[in-house]
């Protein structure tokens, strides 16, 4: 080879080895563009959930105010009527409106803390607690009702103590007996105990042993305003985002949460705490 085939010979490596380094590069920057299209489609996917979501509890709200708002509405329409209302008749109707009033109540105060745990769950405190004097609070606080339904409460629960938030604790323990007073029927037993414990958790067991509830229901017992039994709903005053918030609160304390049929009969909940 003379030099002018040695100079060609660089110059067709060269080019080479820069085509090369250029196809590379060109690579990279598809996948580049190719992951950046991806996470642009998730998140916008994401936003279009959340959004679907938030309209959807909106609307789910609105369903939910329009009964009790009405029901009020009509009885001060009546007590401020121009035909005379016994005095019966207006203990009867201030009765319903204060019934209706406290349904409201708790309608408000359940999707604030819904709101708050998906959207601003940081400003929940965590603090040193006993997990099991929080369930006795709230056992305690329910075995009026409890007992007028002549169901029986046994919590069986050891000290469990954790670095957690008490107000999303108890609503954890109060909305499940809530529920099982609500729907179990009459004259069952309700027990809370533990089923084994890790470094890291406690596993907690609550069951009660009344009726459970249809298999295709199981899956969604923990979306917002499900009613399985929509006039019964109702009438015990329940807003439809009780074990909603159980839900989201176990997740709040790292853990975990799950609900079956029992085979003697009834309704089981496992979940798990973080300590």
């Amino acid at each position: 080879m003379d030099w002018s085939d040695v100079i060609l010979l660089v110059l067709v490596v060269t080019i080479m080895v820069l085509y090369i380094r250029l196809m590379r590069k060109n690579v990279r920057l598809r996948q580049m563009a190719d992951e950046a299209n991806r996470l642009r489609r998730e998140a916008s996917e994401a936003e279009q959930r959340n959004r679907q979501l938030k309209q959807e509890m909106t609307s789910n709200i609105a369903h939910e105010l329009k009964t009790p708002v009405s029901s009020i509405r009509g009885y001060l329409e009546i007590l401020l009527g121009d035909k005379p209302v016994d005095d019966e008749r207006r203990r009867h109707y201030l009765d319903r409106c204060y019934r209706q009033t406290l349904r409201l109540s708790d309608l408000i105060q359940d999707v604030s803390v819904i709101n708050k745990l998906e959207e601003s769950a940081d400003l929940f405190p965590r603090t040193e607690v006993d997990a099991r004097e929080v369930a006795v609070e709230a056992v305690d606080d329910l075995s009026d009702k409890a007992a007028a339904a002549g169901i029986a409460l046994r919590n069986d629960l050891p000290a469990m103590p954790m670095q957690g938030n008490r107000e999303l604790l108890y609503c954890v323990f109060r909305n499940l007996v809530e529920n099982s007073i609500a729907y179990a029927g009459q004259g069952v037993k309700i027990v809370l105990e533990t089923y084994k414990e890790s470094p890291d958790h406690y596993f907690i067991h609550y069951y009660d042993t009344g009726k459970g509830v249809a298999d295709e229901y199981l899956s969604r017992l923990f979306d917002r305003f499900l009613r399985i039994d929509e006039g019964r709903s109702r009438q015990n005053g329940g807003t439809g985002l009780g074990l909603s918030i159980v839900k989201h609160a176990v997740l709040f304390h790292g853990g975990e949460i799950y609900a079956k049929n029992r085979p003697q009969g009834g309704l089981e909940f496992f979940f798990s705490l973080k300590k």
